[in-house]
């Protein structure tokens, strides 16, 4: 693990210390870090929810052919050969 320093107000430093106290947290960096996984799982959910509201966008629903599932499984597969830098392919 490594560190982070952070510099706070004095408000702010009283606020965190008494979230401590109250919020069953052992400590301030086990609340900050509770803090930005929150905010991780918010922006990773409003993500998906802004890509589900452009695939309900994008028109109507079309049935996915053997041709569709064949491009999306060679797509898949260049990906995870670029990302792995592998020659195999299945």
């Amino acid at each position: 693990m490594t560190s982070l320093n952070i510099s706070l107000p004095e408000v702010l430093k009283e606020f965190v210390e008494k979230q401590v106290r109250q919020g069953g947290y052992s400590t301030p960096s086990e609340y900050v870090r509770e803090l930005i996984r929150t905010d991780q799982k918010r922006k990773t959910r409003d993500r998906l929810e802004a890509l589900l509201q452009e695939g309900l966008e994008s028109g109507p629903a079309t049935e996915m052919t053997d041709e569709d599932w064949t491009d999306i499984r060679r797509e898949g597969r260049a990906r995870l050969k670029k990302r792995t830098g592998s020659s195999k392919s299945r």
